[in-house]
This record gives C-alpha cells, sequence and structure tokens, in this order.
C-alpha cells in the first residue's frame, strides 16, 4: 500500500500528520517491522524540519465531524493484534487524525468531549509501551485534539491516560520522552487538584517531573517539557479547587530555582528562552490561584527579584546583574547597568547622513525581514506583531520616530537626563543605520532571538501582574521604590522601572504589559500616595518620605508624558492612557505644587480625534478623571476657563505624537477650535466638546478599530459617546458654576439620550439629569460667607429647566418597565429636584411626580423600589409638601409596606425615609402645633411605631435609621396616645428595644442613633420616665455607653441624653439619681482613657458635654440626693474633677456640642456659667430644707462648687497663662 504524497502537503503546516524532527527520532529508534517502505519518511527531509502529510487534500471542515466518527470507529473496531496488518492500519488511522485541523469552531461544535476522550482511552489499549513509534503519534494525538478541540480531560479519562504516560516515561527509551511529556502537558492542564493520585509518582520524592526539572538535566528540551507540565499542573479553573500542598509549592520552588539558575555553556539563546518561558508561565498559574502566603521558602522578596530580573532580559543595551533578594525600602537598591559609550556627535551625524542617503538599505532591511519572517512560519508573523520596525537614528531620539518625523517635545519634558536616559537604554545596534554587517540568515537569526527575548519579558510581566493581584497592596507598596522612579536620574545611571519598559522596549505587547502592572500598582492607591506633599519649602537636611513620594509622582508623570509622545501602537497606547487616569485619580494634588496637571492636559486632547476608537475612549475617561480627581482643583478650574485656542489644533511643539492624516481625526463641525468662539460667557470648551461628541455625526466612515464600519454622517460609536456623557456629569459634579450657563443645553441633551433606543445612552442621561439637580441644590445649600460667591442659578430658570426636562422623555423612563435600572435611575433624578423650585412647579406636574413615585414604590424589581421608596423620603422633607396630612399619610404606608420587602436594600431605603417622615412629625408639630398632631390617625402612628421597632432588631444599616425613627416617634406622642391601652406594649418594646441597641455589639453609627433616640424621646413630658418599669432599663444602658463605650462620640451622646430630663421627678429614685451621677463623674475621671489615638480630637467635647451634665444634676438635685453627690466630691477624684469644671467655666474646652460635629444644638460660651448659676442658686434653695444628717453634705457640695467658682475668677483676675490649680496633678492636663 502506497500513501500518495504532495508538495502542497508538505509545506502547509496545518496538514501535518507526523511530525519527525532530528532532535526526537533517529532511524535506528525506529520500528519497521510491517511496514511498507514508501509510507516512511526520508530522513534528510526530516532534518530540515520538513512537515509531512498522508493525504493529498484535507476533509472539508463542514464535514470534519463526519470524518472524526468514521475514523472512530474504524479505531474503535480495532482489537490490539502483533500482527504487521494491524500496526499498519493503526498507523494510518493515527495519520489520518492527525491530518485533520481541528481547530475551526465549527469542528468544535460537531465533535464531542466525550468521544475525544473516549477515542484517546481505547487508543491506549491498542498501543503498547514496546511499539515507541506508536507511542510518539498516540501522544501527537492526544495533545492535537485537546489542544485544538479546547477539550479538560475527564477523570476516568485522565486517570487511564497519566498512568500510560508515567508507565511510558519508565519503559520507553529517552527519545521519546519530549513528546509523551508534552501528550502528558495536555491531559494535566487544569486537572491538577484531579491528579492527586498520580502526584507521588510526578513531584513526590525522586518524581519523573523533578527529576526531569532539575538544573542537572542535559537535554534543554525534556526540561523545558517537564516544566511547562508542571505548569500545567498548577494552572487553575476559576470556581474548582486547585493544587494542594506540598505539591504546589514543590512547583513554585522549581520555578523559582529555574529563573535563579545561569545559562550552561553551549546551550542556544533561544532553546534557553522556550524554559524561561515556561518557567514563567508556571509562575504566573501559579500566582493566579491564591491569595499569596508568605513562608521562608516563599519569600515575596525573592520573587519580585526574579521578576525584575526578567521584566528587562534581553533588552538591547542592558545586562542587569540583579539582587537576589528585593527588600522593602523608602529608596532604590543597588543594581549594576553597564554603561554604553556613547557615539562621538560626528559619527552620528554621519550615520544620519548616511541613511538619508542610502534609503535602498532600509527597503533592503525590510525585505529580509520579510523572509525571515516566511522562514520561521508563524513565529515571523507573531514577531510583526511583537517588535516595531525600527530604523537607525540619533541616541537621544523618542522610540519609533526619524529624525524627520520625531516633534520636538515641550520644553517641561525635556530635562538635562534625557540625553543620558538615551545614552543608557538605547540598543546599540539601533544606534547603526548601516545594514552590511549582518547577512541574511544572521538578520532572520537576529530577529528571531529579539522575539523570543521578548516573550520572556512579556512572561515577566505577566507573573508581575499576577503577584499585584494576589499580593496586597499594603505589602507590595514596600517595593514601591524598586519598580517606580523618584528621580530622572541626572548625571547617574537611570533606575530600571516599568517606566524604563514601556518608554525603551522595542516590543508593543512588552510595552503594554508594563503599563498594565504600573496601572495594577496605582489602583487603590490613594491612601497610599496620600502621603506624599511637597507644598513646602525643600528641606536640606533631610529628605522626608513624603517628598520622596512626591518626587516619585512628578517623575511618573514625565515618563507617561514621554511615553504619550512617542508611542506608535495604538493599542499600547491606549494603555498609557488608562494608566494615566488611574494615576490622576489617585494623586493627591491638593498637596502638591500646581503644574502637574497642565502638560497633560495641553497633551490629551489631540487624541480625542484619534483614528481608533479605544484610544478616543481612553481619552474621554482620563478626561472624566482629570475633571473629578478632587474636584474642584484650582489648577483644573483655570484649565477649564482657559480659551478654546489653547487646546485647539495641536501647535508644532509636539502636541500631535502622530502628524500623519490616517491616524488622526478632524475637528468635528461641534467642536470650537478658535479663539472667536470661546469668550467670557462662552460655555467651557470640554462641555462643547462632549456635546459634540454626543450629538453631532461624525466626519469619517469608520476608525481603525471600528472594523465594521458605518455610513459617513452617523454618530460616534457608542462607547465614545458614552464616556462623554460620564465627562460631562464628572464636570457637571467637580465643576458646576462652569457648567451653569449651559443649563438648559445640557438639559435638552439629556431629553435627546433619554429620547434615543439604546438603554445605555438613556442611562447615562439620566445619570447627567441627577447631577445638574445635585449641583443646583449644593449651590442652595452653600453659605454666602464662601471665599469665592458663585451665584446661584434663579429659581425661575431651576423651574424651566425642571419644566422642561418633566415634559419630556424623563416620565417615559420612569413607565418603561423593561428596564428597570433606567427606572431606578429616573427616581434618583425625580429626588433632585431643588425644593424651592418643585413649589412653583405646576401642580399637575407635582401631583405626577408624586404619583408615580407612590407607585413604583409597588414595583417587583427591588431596585426600583428602593429608588422610589428614597425619593419618597426626600419629597417629604419638602416644606410645600410636609405640612400635607394626606401626602404624610399615603408617604408613610408605602414606607412601611417597603419595610417588610425580602430585600435589605429596600428595607434600608425605607428605614432612612422613615426617619426622614418622623422628622417631618417633630418639625410640624413644633411649628403647626396641636391640629397637625391630631389630623395624623392613631392607627398610622401604632403602625409606624410596631414597624420601627422591628425594623431595629434587622441589619445595621437597617436599623440606624429605624432607632432614629423611634425616638422621633416617642417624641411625637402625645398624653392621649400614651393612655390608650393599644399603645402601652409597643411602647414598652420600643423603649426595650432602644436600650438594647445602646447596650448591644452593633456599629458605633447604629449605638449613637439609639442614644440620640433615647435623648430624643427624653424630651417628651408626657412619657412616663422615672415611674415606668423601663427607666431604669434606659439610664442604665446610657451609664454604661457613657463609661466604657470606646468610641467618644457615643459617649458624648450619651451623656447629652442623661442630661436632658427636665424635671428631677424623671430621674427616678434616689438610688437611680446616684447612679447617674457615679456614671457621669466617673467618665469624667477616665475620659483621657482610650485605646484609639484618633479618639482624642474629640476628648475636649467629651468632658464639656460631661461637666455640662454634671452641674445639670446638682441643678436639680434634691436632699436625700446630697450624700451620693458628696461623697464622689470628698474623695481623691475631686481634685481631677475640679479641674475639669475649672477648665469647663474657663472657656478653655469647648461648650456642649462644640468640637462634637453631630450635636444637635450649639451651647453659648456663658451657658457653662448659667449652668454654675442654677446649681449655686439650688443648693441655696436646699439650706432650708436639709436635715441634720443631710447639712454636712449640702455643705460639702456647695463648698466644692463655690472654690471651683472662686478658681475660676482668679484666673480670670490674673489674666495670666491659661494654667490648672495648684492642687491639680501635672497628669490632669487636656491633651
Amino acid at each position: 500500500m502506497c500513501i500518495p504524497v504532495t508538495i502542497a502537503s508538505i509545506f502547509d503546516p496545518t496538514k501535518m500528520a507526523v511530525r519527525v524532527t532530528s532532535s526526537s527520532l533517529r532511524p535506528s529508534d525506529l520500528d519497521l517491522t510491517g511496514y511498507h517502505q514508501p509510507a516512511l519518511l526520508p530522513f534528510k527531509a526530516a532534518q530540515k524540519g520538513l512537515h509531512l502529510t498522508m493525504e493529498a487534500e484535507l476533509t472539508p471542515s463542514s464535514a470534519a465531524g463526519e470524518q472524526f466518527s468514521r475514523l472512530f470507529s474504524k479505531l474503535r473496531a480495532l482489537r490490539p493484534s502483533d500482527s504487521p496488518s494491524f500496526k499498519t492500519e493503526l498507523n494510518l488511522l493515527f495519520d489520518q487524525l492527525i491530518s485533520e485541523n481541528h481547530s475551526s469552531s465549527f469542528t468544535n461544535e460537531n465533535i464531542r468531549p466525550e468521544d475525544v476522550c473516549s477515542l484517546l482511552v481505547h487508543a491506549s489499549r491498542l498501543v503498547p509501551h514496546s511499539q515507541e513509534h506508536l507511542v510518539i503519534k498516540l501522544c501527537q494525538l492526544t495533545h492535537q485534539l485537546l489542544n485544538q478541540l479546547q477539550v479538560i480531560a475527564d477523570v476516568q479519562t485522565l486517570h487511564t491516560l497519566v498512568s500510560y504516560c508515567t508507565r511510558a516515561l519508565r519503559t520507553c527509551s529517552s527519545w521519546t520522552h519530549t513528546e509523551i511529556l508534552l501528550a502528558l502537558s495536555s491531559l494535566v492542564y487544569g486537572n491538577g487538584p484531579r491528579c492527586q493520585q498520580h502526584l507521588p509518582q510526578l513531584l513526590g520524592q525522586n518524581g519523573i517531573l523533578l527529576n526531569y526539572s532539575d538544573s542537572c538535566q542535559t537535554d534543554l528540551e525534556l526540561r523545558r517539557s517537564a516544566v511547562h507540565c508542571m505548569a500545567n499542573l498548577c494552572l487553575g479553573i476559576p470556581g474548582h479547587p486547585y493544587l494542594e500542598e506540598p505539591y504546589k509549592h514543590i512547583c513554585y520552588r522549581i520555578f523559582i530555582q529555574t529563573l535563579q539558575s545561569p545559562k550552561s555553556p553551549g546551550v542556544e539563546e533561544i532553546a534557553f528562552c522556550t524554559l524561561l518561558q515556561s518557567a514563567l508561565k508556571g509562575l504566573q498559574y501559579f500566582l493566579s490561584g491564591e491569595k499569596w502566603r508568605a513562608s521562608p521558602d516563599q519569600e515575596l522578596g525573592s520573587l519580585l527579584a526574579v521578576i525584575k530580573k526578567y521584566m528587562f532580559y534581553g533588552l538591547p543595551g542592558i545586562n542587569v546583574e540583579m539582587p537576589r533578594v528585593l527588600y522593602p525600602a523608602p529608596l532604590p537598591q543597588y543594581e549594576t547597568i553597564p554603561t554604553v559609550r556613547a557615539e562621538p556627535p560626528q559619527d552620528v551625524s554621519a550615520q544620519r547622513q548616511t541613511t538619508a542617503t542610502h534609503p535602498s538599505k532600509k527597503r533592503k532591511s525590510r525585505g529580509r525581514g520579510k523572509k525571515a519572517r516566511a522562514e520561521g512560519g508563524n513565529g515571523g508573523q507573531e514577531e510583526g506583531e511583537d517588535e516595531d520596525p525600527r530604523c537607525g537614528g540619533d541616541v537621544g531620539e523618542v522610540r519609533g520616530k526619524g529624525p524627520a518625523e520625531q516633534p520636538r517635545p515641550p520644553a517641561h519634558l525635556t530635562p538635562p537626563s534625557l540625553p543620558g536616559v538615551g545614552a543608557q537604554l538605547c540598543p546599540p545596534w539601533k544606534k547603526s543605520s548601516s545594514d552590511s554587517e549582518f547577512s541574511d540568515p544572521e538578520g532572520g537569526m537576529q530577529s528571531k532571538l529579539r522575539l523570543y527575548h521578548a516573550r520572556v519579558r512579556q512572561g515577566a510581566l505577566h507573573c508581575f501582574l499576577a503577584t499585584v493581584k494576589c499580593v496586597e497592596k499594603k505589602v507590595l507598596y514596600g517595593y514601591w521604590s524598586s519598580f517606580v522612579p523618584d528621580t530622572p536620574g541626572v548625571g547617574s545611571p537611570p533606575s530600571l522601572t516599568l517606566l524604563s519598559i514601556a518608554l525603551k522596549d522595542l516590543s508593543p505587547k512588552a510595552r503594554a504589559g508594563s503599563l498594565q502592572v504600573l496601572s495594577a500598582l496605582l489602583e487603590g492607591s490613594r491612601q497610599f500616595l496620600s502621603a506624599a506633599e511637597d507644598t513646602g519649602a525643600p528641606r536640606q537636611a533631610f529628605t522626608p518620605f513624603s517628598a520622596t513620594l512626591a518626587a516619585s509622582i512628578r517623575e511618573l508623570h514625565r515618563g507617561l508624558l514621554l511615553a504619550l509622545l512617542s508611542e506608535s501602537s495604538s493599542q499600547t497606547l491606549t494603555q498609557v492612557i488608562k494608566c494615566f487616569a488611574h494615576l490622576v485619580s489617585n494623586v493627591p494634588y491638593s498637596r502638591l505644587r500646581p503644574g502637574l496637571l497642565s502638560p497633560l492636559w495641553k497633551q490629551i486632547r489631540p487624541y480625542v480625534r484619534h483614528r481608533d476608537v479605544n484610544v478616543r475612549v481612553s481619552s474621554l475617561t482620563l478626561l472624566g478623571a482629570l475633571v473629578s480627581a478632587q474636584a474642584p482643583l484650582p489648577e483644573v478650574r483655570l484649565l477649564l476657563q482657559q480659551p478654546c485656542s489653547t487646546h485647539g489644533a495641536p501647535a508644532s511643539g509636539g502636541s500631535t505624537p502622530r502628524g500623519a492624516p490616517s491616524g488622526w481625526r478632524h475637528p468635528s463641525r461641534g467642536e470650537p477650535d478658535s479663539a472667536s468662539e470661546s469668550g467670557p460667557e462662552s460655555p467651557c470648551w470640554l462641555l462643547q466638546l462632549c456635546v459634540a461628541l454626543v450629538t453631532q455625526p461624525r466626519e469619517e466612515p469608520h476608525s481603525d478599530s471600528d472594523a465594521t464600519g458605518s455610513a459617513s454622517g452617523s454618530l460616534e460609536p457608542s462607547p465614545v459617546r458614552l464616556e462623554a456623557l460620564q465627562v460631562l456629569a464628572h464636570l457637571v459634579k467637580g465643576y458646576f458654576p462652569l457648567a451653569q450657563t449651559s443649563l438648559l443645553e445640557l438639559a435638552q441633551l439629556s431629553a435627546r439620550c433619554l429620547g434615543e433606543q439604546d438603554a445605555s445612552v438613556q442611562l447615562h442621561g439620566a445619570k447627567l439629569l441627577e447631577e445638574l439637580g445635585t449641583g443646583i441644590i449644593q449651590q442652595y445649600r452653600t453659605e454666602a460667607s464662601q471665599s469665592e460667591t458663585v451665584s446661584a442659578v434663579p429659581v425661575g430658570q431651576v423651574v424651566l429647566f425642571w419644566s422642561e426636562v418633566l415634559t419630556g422623555p424623563l416620565i417615559g423612563a420612569l413607565q418603561n418597565e423593561q428596564h428597570p435600572t433606567l427606572q431606578t435611575s429616573a427616581c434618583d433624578t425625580l429626588s433632585c429636584i431643588l425644593p424651592q423650585a418643585f413649589s412653583q412647579l405646576p401642580d399637575k406636574t407635582q401631583v405626577l411626580c408624586i404619583t408615580l413615585l407612590l407607585g413604583l414604590t409597588y414595583s417587583e424589581n427591588s431596585l426600583v423600589k428602593a429608588a422610589a421608596v428614597r425619593a419618597l423620603g426626600v419629597y417629604i422633607l419638602f416644606p410645600c409638601l410636609r405640612e400635607d396630612v394626606m401626602f404624610v399619610a399615603d408617604t408613610a404606608n408605602a414606607i412601611l409596606t417597603a419595610l417588610d420587602d425580602r430585600s435589605p436594600n429596600v428595607r434600608a431605603k425605607a428605614s432612612w425615609s422613615l426617619g426622614n417622615l418622623t422628622d417631618t412629625l417633630i418639625v410640624n408639630m413644633e411649628a403647626v402645633g396641636l391640629d397637625f398632631q391630631e389630623e395624623i390617625s392613631d392607627m398610622l402612628l401604632l403602625k409606624m411605631l410596631l414597624s420601627a421597632t422591628q425594623a431595629s432588631a434587622d441589619k445595621d444599616r437597617v436599623k440606624s435609621n429605624a432607632v432614629r425613627a423611634l425616638g422621633n416617634l416617642l417624641h411625637f406622642l402625645q398624653p392621649a396616645h400614651l393612655s390608650k391601652p393599644a399603645f402601652q406594649l409597643p411602647l414598652q418594646h420600643a423603649m426595650r428595644a432602644l436600650t438594647d441597641t445602646v447596650r448591644g455589639d452593633t456599629t458605633m453609627k447604629v449605638r449613637w442613633n439609639a442614644c440620640y433616640a433615647l435623648g430624643n424621646a427624653f424630651r417628651n413630658p408626657g412619657l412616663p420616665l422615672g415611674t415606668a418599669g423601663w427607666s431604669e432599663d434606659a439610664y442604665s444602658s446610657l451609664s454604661t455607653a457613657v463609661t466604657s463605650c470606646r468610641n467618644f462620640k457615643v459617649r458624648i451622646k450619651s451623656a447629652a441624653a442623661l442630661s436632658t430630663p427636665e424635671t428631677r421627678d424623671r430621674y427616678g429614685d434616689a438610688r437611680q439619681f446616684a447612679e447617674v451621677w457615679r456614671s457621669l463623674a466617673g467618665a469624667l475621671e477616665r475620659s483621657g482613657d482610650t485605646e484609639d489615638f484618633l479618639e482624642y480630637r474629640y476628648c475636649a467635647s467629651l468632658r464639656a458635654q460631661l461637666c455640662h451634665a454634671l452641674l445639670h444634676l446638682v441643678a436639680l438635685c434634691r436632699p436625700h440626693d446630697l450624700p451620693a453627690v458628696a461623697a464622689s466630691l470628698d474623695g481623691r477624684s475631686a481634685p481631677e474633677l475640679r479641674g475639669f469644671l475649672v477648665r469647663y467655666l474657663c472657656g478653655d474646652t469647648p461648650t456642649p456640642g462644640r468640637g462634637d460635629d453631630d450635636a444637635a444644638a450649639q451651647a453659648e460660651p456663658r451657658d457653662g456659667h448659667r449652668a454654675m448659676d442654677r446649681a449655686l442658686s439650688r443648693l441655696k434653695e436646699l439650706q432650708a430644707e436639709a436635715t441634720m444628717d443631710g447639712a454636712s453634705a449640702l455643705d460639702a457640695v456647695r463648698g466644692f462648687l463655690e472654690d471651683v467658682a472662686r478658681c475660676c475668677e482668679d484666673l480670670k483676675a490674673s489674666d495670666g497663662p491659661d494654667t490648672p490649680p495648684a492642687d491639680r496633678r501635672p497628669s490632669q492636663t487636656l491633651p
């Protein structure tokens, strides 16, 4: 039987059936028994690396599934035999299966994974280990089917074939082991945890993979295959378990040892690069699995040192001698960069002249590149993607540009260090434009070597990215200086950082990878970077960390600006701009000297017109970050106010990095491009630009990345329009005074977006409306005493604005049940109406808004329901609505219904709205009086009381507002309500809920609200405080909080609640009064005890509130209360209490409420003296009532207070420094 072979099939790698190479197969190793000679391949052809096939043409892809089934049926019909015909037929079936191209998507859909597994298992039973040539073909078939069809072997197939491969590795000849390991790596891909029973043979003591991956292994290809197999073992699939210890740690150790081992003499560089790629891939899989857990054998410093070493591997002109371990340090560690001597100026000029006078050599160079790609097969195609075409140029040139094309960087980007950076990092081969130094084969090998070096660097950067994701940021920031520069390197070799790769690497993928890592480091770094500061004068003696960090931020801006100007790849350019956006979002510009944002602002404008959609979108993202970073920043405000000509068409100074017309779009008709269009009253240029991007048609038919294209005159792609709307929202939020002149124009834009079919555009239009409404409300809330006064939008214009909005498509969006997210955003927009403007809207418009919101509270979607309930909670505070009893009742019923919802989010919003509703009840009670209280039905009040009590046992986000509502309700109830039996039990439950919350282990916000609620309830004179059974629990819980709570704001609020009752009867009997007094006195004595240093900022306010409470109790005391009061003033704590009271009366501490941001009332400085006067007056009144037993106690208390008053007067009379009394210890000094 002869097998036809055609020339076309020989050179088509997709029709490969038998892969025979000189490195893996020798003629003496073949068992030729039972085979016809024509079926064998000539060995010389195999030495040339030709891939042969046994069929002239492939089966069409439409019939690939049937062909596979036919061959599978034939294979399944075979039974093991030693006959030559069986071997021949099995060999032919293997060749036919291998020759098929299974990589098409149609084939993947028509071949079931279980059939693939069954075929491989059956084939393994037909091939004995003695037939090594068939073993190789089976391994090739296994690798091809699992890879091309993307099949992960099931458990049975995995065990069968892994056992087969492990036996083959122990019994077959060594020349077969590479192919066997390749098949094994495909089998264990993502199956590491399922290989538990095979791991001892593979990774245990003297395991197969450990022996083959050892550094002593002479066969580098075998070592690489073993490391690749270990890498696939470490790969984890999300949602599934990962490789278990200790095998995972064994793999990590092998990866690190492989990367730390030097290249052996005589080893080819390309082969060594493939080993490094496999080790780096395994390290990436290891790091992608779980969170990093440091151990003695798994140090982060060693890992980062290895990663940094190979980040620069093979980069021309750099030979890094990296330490084996990096340590957390504020300064960069030592690293050796050999100095590259720069060419003399005349030689550089000669090189330029040679380049200019011999253009044919450039063309010849490109031709050789094509030839190299042709020789390298697929590798040549990847080389074209991985490496920029580079020509000779000056050392100082920006990467990727010749002398004629290179724009001159602006002045702020050309420090004296730039030539030095170029001299250190510019590859020597790039400096020469002569192409005569390499022959054609040598040039092809050099290109191939650069390709493999670039892949190693990319693998290291992928490992670094995985490290950033699995290690805590606060740990990584200790190594910040090793990867992020802090100085431009004037007069010394520049440090090797991520920016070095972004600026000097020839591979676009490597540059993009370094920028992705830098973006990941910058993401969420706001807290770390907040320590940077350089606003003050520089210090000469030492450099603080804040200044070092600020210098690092400035160097990041400089380096990224250089990368922005020099980048030629659109994909990498997108990463540069995204990295800039992450930097801008996290830098504390208010703590740095101005000027960092202006260069970036000027350079980013042209990229909004770039032909690539992704570049345009990322540019708008960066503009959004600029206007939202710590807004409002004075520097950004000035940039927004500058004339449009400053930001129009870029000048010749480098603002247009790609001057070719093919890469840039002309300014659209809607964009201002001259100063004549920009006047003092004209809208902000960024606002005009974004409006134009959303509304104006684009002039080009399609951009580079918009492959589908569209007719000329159509709108911008959806991502560009959405990002422009987001920029508008950020601009309105941070710089509303600059946008308020275009208020009606923005309203029309939002209405247009809401009227479109795209739900995303509608959503962003509603978000813009919400920001506009919020900006108007903030203007009316702003105090008039601000340094920069901006006139608020007139109410009449606001009414016109909302009239236009509410007669447009916003109402339709509220009723659009197909898009609940849009309904949610529309509800949020309705809640942003200015109260003064709402009252002037037509009655039918007001009724429409209220009716829609009440109806949406019964929506089936929890997000819509929560937003509608929250909007009602805003409306209930409107002055024009809060006195409407019918609206209050309807809103209360809707809120109470939402409080029983299954969604925690709905209940949280309903609880917040219920708190606002009860605030309205208190306001109306004080403003309207008894008439309003009588109009509210008892049943509704009872329902609110029961619902609030039930909600106080819910989650903390529900509970915090529920207890606030309880306090308001208990304050609102009148004696007529409290006398009814229906309210008796709910009242007890409500008070018990508040006291349990004060005592409970909840968040401090909840406990603060509970203390506030109890104080609010104590203001109701109708409550039986002091006589009811729950009174003792209420006072006891507050007494415990004021003495032992670690949060000082909770202590302040509990002390305020204890001083709320206005009569002595409400404090209960003498025992209860004494308990309250002792708790307040003890709290004042221990007011400096805290474990959290941050609480000391509230210490003065706490002492003032406690002093006020003590004087309030003295002013209410009775004769039988005096012994307990005197006892606390006679002991060792008396001098300390006297000192605190003197300071309080002398004004050295804030009066109650001052310093406490959450205090309900701000007391005047003379309140302390009033409290003292009331206390002394009360003691004088008790002089006549005191008995003989109580006279001594009265004298002691009166003497103590008179002593305090005398000390206070002496201090004022002396008019000297504020010093504590002589009997006060130094430890009593207030912080």
